[in-house]
């Protein structure tokens, strides 16, 4: 036997060859009967979100365009709305009229040529919104 003081003992040392964060993982889990499927369900998420992130560019590309696509889409239907709605109230002078409606011509036809650019129809941007209907 040795005398003395008590040594300190150092955070994370073994203790009956455990650590201490060991000891606390093995309080954690014990008695959890579903810790065996939480771990099958890991892996699934894992091999799903690979199969996600290995897309193919070509279809990646068609799809991202298509997302910007329906947006610049529904931003332009909003904004010739408004812009009705300001004509019709008399808010605006005859040349804001005509610039208006050059630009959305221009803008119209921009969109047709990107939608061939990609492959796209005019379904394909549609969007249910809900209680206001289609988008087109």
């Amino acid at each position: 036997m040795t005398s003395g003081p008590p040594r300190a003992r150092t955070p994370g040392a073994p203790s009956g060859g455990r650590s201490r964060a060991a000891q606390r993982q093995s309080k954690l889990l014990s008695g959890h009967d579903d810790l065996e499927l939480f771990g099958t369900e890991l892996d699934r998420v894992g091999e799903a979100l690979s199969r996600r992130v290995n897309a193919d560019p070509e279809k990646l590309e068609k799809g991202l365009a298509q997302l910007v696509l329906t947006l610049i889409e529904l931003l332009r239907q909003l904004m010739e709305r408004q812009a009705v709605r300001r004509i019709e109230g008399g808010t605006l002078t005859a040349e804001e009229t005509e610039r208006l409606g050059r630009t959305f011509m221009a803008l119209e036809e921009r969109m047709e040529e990107l939608k061939q650019e990609f492959g796209l129809e005019d379904e394909d941007l549609n969007l249910n919104l809900g209680p206001l209907g289609d988008l087109m």
